[in-house]
């Protein structure tokens, strides 16, 4: 009994840290934000400063990046086996980015778990659809910031040198000692995984490796490559089209994005989009804080002041923010409508799900 209440205990403590460090993080750099902004200025250019029009077309193209995102999904799943309706995909991914509101990184463990539900499939084979999913977004990124490196050079390094958090990426990847410690690393775990083959736990670790492994290998060898590429870049697109958009909403960005050597605002959109990307990567609640720091000196490197970059970013991360709290309760809407149906009587509660996030059992597969 001890020893249960201990364990329940520890998950408990580790919940709580998993998701108030990510909130203490968005806290932290939103008020270091805010003691950058002119309220006066914020709210002038809330009232009169911004073309709404263009705000909602970006709220807009939004919706259409997490169809296509479901779409490409669907096909992941098709090639496992798991044939999902296109709808219940699209609300799994409404409801993924709305959770990630307020549970940072909970919505992916959610959707998997709705799908694995909904469909009866094996969890841990639609997990590796969706790390499949978020390595192509990985590769989509890194591929973006090759573009823009070799477009806007000079942008990006001088937003690496000028925080010390850079100038420590850009030691820490120019240290031998740190690709070193990294290759002892992997050497290590795979000789733990060899030599101890037959420990029960390593069995466990290892099946559900390889079934997750075989989600994520699934993409190589399905049919529609093709189609899966297209909608990549579809979901890409849109996300780049949003803060395009955006950028002919505010005067600031009219003003000092659209000059010679731009390409109609293309460029600093590009910087200042792949900066967001990599921002986002930042533990936080829907990426408020370090998404709006990287837009606001994506901006400055372009010659938007400081005080009129501020407001924009708190703009349309507001207007995004809208649209997934309207999405989620669509989402929740539809689920509540397919319970009644008697489609999803084997989906796990609220605290289940919240469970499953903190720590799952010895063979991998989400405590119930």
């Amino acid at each position: 009994m001890q020893s249960r209440t201990r364990t329940r205990c520890k998950k408990l403590i580790g919940g709580v840290l998993r998701f108030l460090i990510p909130a203490a993080i968005t806290v932290a750099l939103v008020w270091y934000m805010f003691t950058k902004i002119d309220f006066a200025q914020l709210w002038y250019t809330v009232c009169h400063g911004v073309d709404y029009i263009y705000i909602l077309l970006a709220m807009g193209v939004s919706v259409f990046s997490h169809v296509f995102r479901a779409m490409r999904w669907q096909l992941q799943l098709n090639a496992v086996g798991i044939r999902t309706p296109l709808w219940p995909l699209s609300c799994s991914i409404f409801g993924t980015y709305a959770l990630n509101l307020v549970f940072p990184r909970l919505g992916e463990v959610w959707r998997c778990t709705y799908v694995s539900a909904r469909q009866k499939a094996p969890f841990a084979k639609v997990l590796g659809t969706m790390v499949a999913d978020r390595l192509m977004d990985t590769l989509t990124v890194f591929l973006l910031l090759l573009l823009s490196l070799v477009v806007a050079n000079a942008q990006i390094e001088a937003f690496l040198t000028r925080y010390p958090v850079g100038r420590g990426v850009l030691s820490l990847l120019a240290n031998p000692w740190v690709w070193v410690s990294v290759a002892a690393g992997v050497a290590l775990v795979w000789a733990l995984f060899r030599m101890g083959r037959d420990n029960r736990i390593v069995k466990a670790i290892r099946e559900k490796i390889a079934e997750i492994w075989r989600g994520f290998a699934a993409v190589g060898s399905m049919k529609g490559r093709g189609k899966f590429l297209l909608l990549t870049l579809c979901i890409w697109g849109c996300y780049f089209l949003q803060l395009y958009f955006a950028f002919f909403a505010f005067r600031c960005t009219l003003d000092h994005c659209f000059g010679p050597g731009t390409a109609f605002g293309l460029v600093p959109c590009l910087v200042a989009f792949v900066l967001s990307s990599i921002g986002m990567a930042v533990p936080s609640n829907g990426g408020l804080g370090p998404w709006n720091m990287a837009i606001v000196f994506g901006l400055m490197l372009y010659g938007v002041p400081e005080a009129e970059g501020a407001p924009f970013s708190i703009v349309v991360w507001s207007a995004q923010t809208i649209m997934l709290v309207i999405l989620g309760i669509i989402t929740a809407i539809y689920i509540s409508t397919e319970k009644k149906e008697g489609l999803l009587k084997g989906e796990p509660s609220a605290a289940e799900i919240l469970e499953e996030a903190v720590e799952p059992d010895a063979a991998g597969r989400p405590e119930r």
